[in-house]
């Protein structure tokens, strides 16, 4: 829970005799907003670091010995600066420790002693600084190739397309399967090569997974390709890295990479339709589902909900999280998202359903049988 931050500052500004001035007053909002900030950050706790120095395939791999080197020479440089200003600095006071600063004469030998030893100084700090230079944009040139050589034999192949603010992915047939839908979180088998047709819905977003690979921006209108491929299994967090609106901080995906045979195992389970149940809450939440405006934007195969505009939910539960990444897949969390989502994530475009408060528990009821 949220500290009222503002009624504290009034109670320490009592204490003292006064009241909080306007000035702690914007403070304690900002205190608030940062608070609020946080729990989000909290409730998504379970969720993997995104870390680029902890690379989990070849891609990343590439990008951080660039990133490596690149922050070894840039701090020998940015050492070696410092260095020359402090000996110049204690030349400068040394030669002139005599005189109040005040009254120092200036400077003029070099105008008619020529300097050769600091020219020569710095004739070669520059040389070395071009080839340094260079030598890091050849870097640049090579990590580029390696990227771009990476084989594609057999890749998986999965169509995502980026909204205000979630992520949709698509996974063709593939194996015999049935192509299926899915939001916010990828499955990738560990060692074979994964290809993601990228698209916006509305507005510029980019693609993040900095574990995997590096950033590809995602324009409306124009098709772009990701290549990558996991390494080692594990869950891997992504999210959009190009400001989108209001709710870009909370535009976040997962990838899980798994050994193949689980992999397969996913897909078989996803491309299911709709499993069936017998619970009587759960029917009657099925049917106000339908009714209400939840069947418009979402898609459940094998009901008469058959919207695109938010997520398909056909095997909900068996997503990590919801609200792409703001939190928990549990029915709590459920509850309070159909009730009101711009509470949990304002500026969602899901609109609060009206429901009775035994409706909605029969709604969620019967989304938990999604599995």
């Amino acid at each position: 829970m949220i500290p009222d931050v503002g009624a504290q500052i009034h109670a320490i500004a009592r204490s003292r005799g006064g009241a909080a001035p306007a000035g702690w007053k914007r403070a304690a909002y900002t205190v608030a907003g940062s608070l609020l900030a946080m729990s989000h950050v909290a409730q998504s706790a379970a969720q993997p670091q995104q870390n680029a120095l902890q690379p989990a395939g070849v891609q990343a791999a590439h990008i951080a010995k660039l990133w490596n080197l690149s922050l070894i020479v840039c701090g020998i440089v940015f050492a070696l600066v410092l260095l020359a200003t402090l000996v110049a600095l204690v030349r400068n006071g040394r030669g002139l420790a005599a005189q109040p600063p005040a009254t120092r004469p200036p400077e003029l030998g070099s105008l008619t002693q020529p300097e050769h030893r600091t020219r020569r100084v710095v004739i070669g700090a520059s040389v070395l600084s071009v080839i340094v230079l260079v030598g890091l944009i050849v870097a640049d040139v090579l990590t580029d190739r390696a990227l771009s050589r990476m084989p594609v034999t057999d890749p998986v192949r999965i169509d995502m397309i980026g909204a205000q603010w979630w992520w949709q992915a698509s996974y063709p047939p593939q194996g015999g399967q049935p192509g299926f839908v899915t939001a916010n979180e990828l499955h990738v088998p560990v060692g074979r090569p994964v290809v993601v047709s990228l698209q916006a819905e509305d507005v510029i977003h980019s693609f993040w997974v900095p574990s995997l690979h590096g950033k590809k921006d995602m324009l409306p209108g124009i098709d772009t390709t990701i290549e990558f491929r996991a390494d080692q299994p594990g869950v891997y967090r992504g999210q959009c890295a190009e400001y989108c609106g209001a709710e870009h901080a909370l535009m976040a995906m997962l990838v899980v990479a798994e050994p193949p045979e689980r992999y397969a195992a996913w897909v078989a389970r996803q491309a299911q339709p709709l499993a069936q149940t017998t619970d009587a809450v759960a029917l009657h939440g099925r049917d106000v589902f339908e009714r209400a405006s939840c069947a418009g934007c979402h898609t459940v195969r094998g009901t008469s909900a058959t919207g695109t505009p938010g997520p398909d939910l056909t095997h909900l539960m068996s997503r990590e999280t919801i609200a792409a990444g703001v939190l928990a897949n549990t029915p709590e969390n459920l509850a309070a998202w159909i009730k009101d989502p711009n509470a949990q994530k304002p500026g969602a475009t899901m609109p609060a359903v009206p429901l009775a408060d035994a409706d909605r528990l029969a709604v969620v009821r019967w989304l938990t049988t999604l599995q």
